[in-house]
């Protein structure tokens, strides 16, 4: 709970990229306030990689610690909420939150993610972010060699299956129904012993979100130890949107090299406004946002 309700920068959404932003403005003595609901996209992982100091860690324990050192700076706050409203004021933008509260800021960030558009096929969810796995260089070395699938179509499969092969040879394709790959891609794949399996998917067979098996709704099956699928995503934040800010044909935030969407005073960084979603992509926006979200300040209030 914060008195305060004027802060220089709001930042919206407390994860990874949020926090990271939060410190650089820390240290750049700004009055920052934090709004955070608590749901980051990737509680359901058990472990974090490809993340220099913290590889294999769990992403809750790299989150509070991120958070405990970031409270370090005084003039940082926080306020445990959702923000559910967002209006343009003469100075600046006004958020306010489910409970009613509002503040005021000069400029904004939203560090606010993305939600994952699960399929509703049995077992999918519980094996989410475990042995279903949307990026190889966060989780494919835990894995490489094993009986891998890859639950695709088209052109995605076809890139996916390139990619993939780097960390298993024992790789099928599975496009849930009829494949739309071309008859060169299927050529090129089968070349590298990648075998297409064009059956619908009944279900995923798990143990406490381990895959066991893929069953098809003709009733065959195939053992895997991995999944990789990229699922369709929504932003998890519609405020960018209610403000004016512009997304690109993926449905991601636009924003320049400085981390700035089209609308004066708005930025962005984190999951919402890049596909190369890790933990560590999002740490590096956060930073750079904060420190650009500074330059800005410096710049307003100097006198010339």
């Amino acid at each position: 709970m914060t008195a305060q309700t004027h802060f220089e920068v709001i930042i919206i959404g407390g994860s990874f990229s949020g926090l990271s932003a939060a410190m650089a403005l820390g240290r750049s003595l700004r009055q920052v306030l934090v709004i955070d609901s608590g749901h980051p996209c990737n509680s359901s992982t058990p472990h974090s990689h490809n993340f220099i100091t913290q590889d294999g860690e769990k992403p809750a324990v790299i989150l509070a610690k991120a958070k405990e050192q970031v409270v370090f700076y005084k003039t940082v706050q926080f306020y445990n909420d959702l923000a559910t409203a967002a209006q343009k004021s003469n100075d600046g933008f006004k958020i306010t939150t489910k409970s009613g509260k509002t503040f005021s800021s000069k400029k904004i960030l939203f560090a606010t993610g993305v939600r994952d558009l699960l399929p509703d096929t049995d077992g999918f969810a519980n094996c989410w972010g475990i042995s279903i796995l949307h990026c190889p260089y966060c989780h494919g070395y835990e894995v490489k060699n094993e009986k891998t699938a890859i639950v695709a179509n088209g052109e995605t499969a076809f890139e996916y299956a390139k990619l993939i092969s780097n960390w298993t040879k024992d790789l099928k394709l599975c496009t849930n129904g009829k494949s739309t790959l071309t008859p060169e891609q299927i050529k090129t794949l089968k070349k590298n012993n990648i075998e297409i399996i064009e059956n619908e998917i009944a279900s995923f067979e798990h143990q406490n979100g381990y895959i066991k098996h893929i069953v098809f709704k003709n009733g065959e099956k195939t053992a895997v130890k991995a999944i990789y699928h990229r699922p369709a995503f929504e932003q998890h934040c519609a405020l960018p949107e209610t403000l004016g800010c512009e997304h690109n044909e993926q449905g991601l935030l636009k924003v320049d090299f400085m981390q700035k969407t089209n609308i004066s005073g708005i930025y962005a960084s984190g999951d919402n406004q890049t596909p190369a979603r890790s933990v560590a992509m999002a740490v590096a926006t956060g930073s750079f946002a904060g420190a650009a979200i500074n330059k800005e300040l410096i710049e307003d209030n100097f006198i010339y």
